[in-house]
C-alpha cells in the first residue's frame, strides 16, 4: 500500500519504518527541514534501538523516502496517518492545533489532486481526546466535497521496545465510519497478526478511549504500587515480599506493579491527565485518575525526603552522583523523568551533582546544562557523597561493589529502582535505601 506519515517524531518515524519493513511504499512528512535532512542522511532524530538499522535498510530499498513537499505526499498516499503531537496545555488538556492544521492542509491537497484519484483514508494516529477524529472529518469535509475515509487508529508503543510491539502487537485498535475504512485497516495490519492476535474495528469515538483508557490504567498500577510501598515503610512491611504474595493472584497479575519513582515520559502523565480534563470539559469528575496523577507527583517528593532525612536539607558542599537520567531503560526520552525532578531538588538545596546515563546524556545536557556529565557510571561516583539511582539500566544491577565503595568511601546508596538485595548491601557495609522497604545501616 502507499502511506503517508505526517510527522516523523517517535510515533510516525516508528510506524513508517514498520510499514516500510512489511513491503510498503511510504513516504514520512514534516515541516523541519532539518530533520527531514537528517533522515536522507540515514541518521534517526530519536534513540529507538533497532530504528536506525530499520530506517537504513527500507530508505536504501526505496520503500521508505522523506520530504517536506506536502502534496507531494499526499499525493502519493493511499492511507494519511497524522502523527503530530498533541502537547498538554496548563490546565491538561490536549492541545490540538497541530492535527487540525494537518486536517487543513490534506483537505487543500485533496482539492488539488483532484476527484479522479482514489479515494483517501486519512487515519488519526495522534493520542487525542474522544470526537476529535470527528473534528478532523468535519474540518476536512468543509473545505472539499471530493470523498474521503475517517479512521482512528491509537497506538501502544514502549519506548525501548516500540519496534517489537509494532511488529508482534497484543492488539490491533481500528475505529472506523465505513465497511470500506474497515476493509482497507484490516488488510493493512493483517501481516502483523499472523500469529491469532486480534483486530479489533469498532466506532471511532471508542477507538480514541482505548488509548486513553489503557495507559490511565497501567499508570492507576504503578501509583498504587508506590502509595503501598509507602505505607509499607509505615509499617515495616517489605514492599518485595507483599509484592510477590499479591502478584500471585492471577486476577492482579505482575506486570507494571514495580516499586519506584513513578511514571514519566511522554504518554502516562500526559494522558492521565487528559482523561481528567475531558472529564472536566463535560461536568464529570475523574477522580481516581486525578489521585493518580498526584499520587505520581508526590512520589518524588516522597523518595526525595529519604535524602534529606540522611544527609540534611542544606546540601551545600555536598556532592550527589546520578545513575540513570532517562524516564526508563532503553531510551533517551526525559521528558517528566524523575532523575530530571530529584537533580532539581539537589541543585536547589546547594548540591553539586553529575549523572551517568548511557544514551540520554546529551538531551540532559538541554534541558538542565549546569549539571555535569559522568564518562561512564565509575567516573561519575569520584567525590560524591551519595549515589542516587534513578533509571533502571541493566549495566545498574551488577556493578563492582568494591570499586563503588572505594570511589565513595561514605558507601551511601539512595535506590529508587529497588535494584539490589538488602542484605547484599548490608553484608557489603553500605547505608541504602529503597523504595517499601526499611533503610540498611541507615544515617541520619
Amino acid at each position: 500500500m502507499k502511506l503517508t506519515m505526517v510527522g516523523t517524531g517517535y510515533v510516525g518515524l516508528v510506524t513508517g519504518a514498520c510499514f516500510a519493513e512489511t513491503g510498503n511504499d511510504v513516504f514520512c512528512l514534516d515541516v523541519d527541514h532539518n530533520k527531514i535532512e537528517m533522515l536522507r542522511r540515514g541518521e534517526s532524530p530519536i534513540y529507538e534501538p533497532g530504528l536506525s538499522e530499520m530506517i537504513l535498510r527500507n530508505a536504501a530499498s526505496g520503500r521508505l523516502r522523506f520530504t517536506t513537499d506536502k502534496l507531494e505526499a499526499y499525493r502519493h498516499a493511499e492511507i494519511i496517518f497524522i502523527c503530530v503531537g498533541t502537547p498538554s496545555g496548563e490546565d491538561g488538556s490536549a492541545d490540538l492545533q497541530y492535527v487540525l492544521h494537518v486536517a487543513s492542509d490534506i483537505a487543500d491537497a485533496i482539492n488539488a489532486i483532484g476527484p479522479t484519484a482514489a479515494t483517501k483514508t486519512v487515519v488519526v494516529k495522534s493520542t487525542v481526546p474522544v470526537g476529535t477524529s470527528h473534528k478532523v472529518r468535519d474540518l476536512i469535509a468543509a473545505k472539499t466535497k471530493i470523498p474521503f475515509h475517517i479512521a482512528d487508529n491509537p497506538e501502544f508503543l514502549k519506548e525501548g521496545d516500540a519496534i517489537s510491539d509494532f511488529m508482534k502487537p497484543d492488539r490491533v485498535v481500528c475505529g472506523v465510519e465505513s465497511a470500506a475504512a474497515g476493509t482497507v485497516m484490516r488488510e493493512l495490519y493483517d501481516p502483523f497478526v499472523r500469529q491469532g492476535n486480534p483486530i479489533f474495528v469498532m466506532d471511532v469515538r471508542s477507538a480514541e478511549m482505548v488509548k486513553y483508557a489503557s495507559n490511565a490504567m497501567l499508570a492507576c498500577k504503578i501509583s498504587f504500587i508506590n502509595e503501598i510501598a509507602n505505607l509499607c515503610e509505615k509499617y515495616g512491611a517489605n514492599i518485595t515480599s507483599v509484592r510477590e504474595g499479591m502478584c500471585a493472584d492471577k486476577r492482579i497479575g505482575n506486570q507494571f506493579l514495580y516499586p519506584g519513582l513513578g511514571y514519566g515520559g511522554s504518554c502516562f502523565p500526559k494522558d492521565t491527565l487528559a482523561v481528567v480534563s475531558m472529564g472536566r470539559a463535560i461536568g464529570f469528575e475523574c477522580e481516581l485518575n486525578a489521585a493518580v496523577h498526584n499520587v505520581n507527583q508526590a512520589q518524588r517528593t516522597h523518595f526525595w525526603s529519604k535524602i534529606e532525612g540522611a544527609m540534611g536539607k542544606n546540601l551545600a558542599g555536598k556532592r550527589l552522583a546520578f545513575w540513570g537520567v532517562a524516564f526508563k531503560p532503553r531510551t533517551d526520552d526525559i521528558r517528566e523523568a524523575p532523575a530530571i525532578s530529584l537533580m532539581r531538588k539537589a541543585v536547589a538545596a546547594g548540591a553539586k551533582v553529575r549523572a551517568f546515563d548511557p544514551v540520554a546524556l546529551e538531551n540532559l545536557g538541554k534541558e538542565f546544562p549546569e549539571i555535569e556529565h559522568g564518562h561512564d557510571m565509575y567516573h561519575t561516583l569520584e567525590g560524591a557523597d551519595a549515589l542516587v539511582i534513578a533509571t533502571e539500566w541493566n549495566e545498574f544491577r551488577t556493578p563492582e561493589f568494591d570499586r563503588v565503595a572505594a570511589l565513595m568511601p561514605s558507601k551511601l546508596i539512595f535506590d529508587g529502582r529497588n535494584l539490589y538485595k538488602r542484605q547484599t548491601m548490608e553484608d557489603r557495609g553500605f547505608a541504602y535505601y529503597s523504595v517499601g522497604r526499611a533503610p540498611v545501616n541507615p544515617r541520619g
